[in-house]
């Protein structure tokens, strides 16, 4: 039978994974660190992010007698003192993760990783409820080395985190696991709920922007077929015209209004710019902040696509305008929707006319109505605690019969 170019292409993987996976044999001649915990987000293309950062501070408010690593590509990345950053390439990585007592990660590690008898791992996904699907959920645009290798990493994970009875029903289609779980909350919605001043300050300090300044955040998701292929930002993102949009806004909502671009990491890490205009001084580049979810908290109004953003900012009962123009495109490619997105509490719009009309109709009461009964629905525990609850199950490890 002859081979198609994407079984020659697996195989090839796999055998690079097989030759890599050396280093992580060879690493187990070291002992096991009780004390050792690393942390990964999005297979290191990140920084100090997502819910492996909220889990980190915690341990460090906690206690100061752990080795908190965490492997990240760019060694320029900025993390607190207490947490030894270390470049994420593979002899590091099989060292760092063969010697460690807990794993913490928000994405899948990769095909050469193995881990040994005794090791904790914690998966706490990027993603709690979400609009698009993924994993086997995407049919045919689900490629057979993505299934792979998600399923590689669901083999070792001891505990999926999660925040409703709905991830944990689709978390075996979703994140193709299918083991244990802990309903414990999204620890980076924590800071949405506890600390979200703190956040608007910070932000608008940093970019210059009076303290009574609005802002909205523009945040569209990762489009097209498999993470591999070549991105362009004309594929990415159709952007709404800012202009009439920051209009809109100070007309509807009164008072002066910037906004905030986030592209999606997958962009960002190919260094795909977003290609402002220079006449949109009232826009920033908000892409490539370590951690999206203090620039959630920073603002007043999302405005997104099919990201899982939008359930982050309902947790804090934000407005949410679903910017959709390529519905039906974006539908027929992924192979469907995880909701039918008119039945989200979210307000839909598929033109930059729509969008308008959306924002000058919005009723605050109406919409709180209808995010409240959503979440209530839906059995949502996002109430600032998660974060402890997480290092209360890491704790209760490093203490009992796991590691000696």
């Amino acid at each position: 039978m002859k081979l198609t170019k994407e079984d020659r292409y697996i195989r090839r993987r796999l055998r690079q994974a097989r030759k890599q996976a050396r280093e992580f044999y060879y690493c187990r001649k070291y002992p096991i660190n009780p004390k050792k915990i690393v942390f990964t987000t999005i297979e290191g293309t990140t920084g100090f992010s997502c819910n492996p950062k909220y889990i980190a501070l915690e341990l460090l408010r906690r206690r100061q007698d752990l080795d908190l690593v965490w492997l990240v590509d760019d060694m320029t990345k900025k993390f607190p003192q207490g947490i030894r950053k270390v470049k994420n390439i593979l002899k590091n990585r099989a060292y760092e993760l063969s010697t460690a007592a807990v794993w913490v990660d928000n994405s899948r590690k990769q095909l050469e990783c193995r881990k040994r008898p005794g090791q904790f791992y914690l998966q706490t996904w990027h993603a709690s409820l979400h609009i698009k699907p993924t994993g086997v959920d995407r049919g045919a645009s689900f490629s057979k080395i993505a299934e792979l290798v998600s399923r590689h990493d669901s083999d070792m994970v001891d505990v999926l985190i999660t925040n409703s009875p709905w991830m944990e029903e689709h978390a075996p289609r979703s994140v193709v696991y299918d083991g244990a779980t802990s309903r414990t909350g999204s620890p980076r919605v924590d800071m949405l709920i506890n600390n979200r001043a703190e956040c608007r300050a910070k932000f608008r300090v940093k970019y210059g922007l009076a303290e009574d300044t609005k802002l909205l955040l523009y945040a569209p998701t990762f489009r097209s077929g498999n993470q591999g292929t070549n991105r362009s930002i004309a594929k990415q993102d159709v952007m709404p015209d800012f202009g009439r949009l920051k209009e809109a806004l100070e007309k509807k909502f009164l008072g002066k209004w910037a906004i905030a671009l986030r592209l999606h990491p997958q962009l960002t890490v190919r260094h795909i710019e977003a290609g402002l205009s220079g006449n949109n001084n009232f826009v920033i580049d908000a892409s490539r902040e370590d951690d999206m979810s203090e620039v959630l908290g920073a603002c007043d109004i999302l405005l997104s696509d099919y990201s899982a953003m939008s359930f982050d900012a309902s947790y804090m009962h934000l407005p949410v305008f679903l910017y959709v123009p390529d519905l039906q495109e974006y539908i027929d490619e992924r192979g469907g929707l995880m909701w039918n997105i008119d039945e989200l509490p979210f307000i839909k719009a598929g033109s930059d006319e729509k969008l308008l009309q959306a924002i000058a109709n919005f009723d605050a009461g109406d919409y709180e109505k209808m995010v409240s009964a959503f979440l209530s629905a839906l059995e949502i525990l996002e109430d600032g605690k998660a974060s402890q609850r997480v290092t209360d199950i890491i704790e209760k490890y490093l203490g009992g019969d796991g590691v000696a």
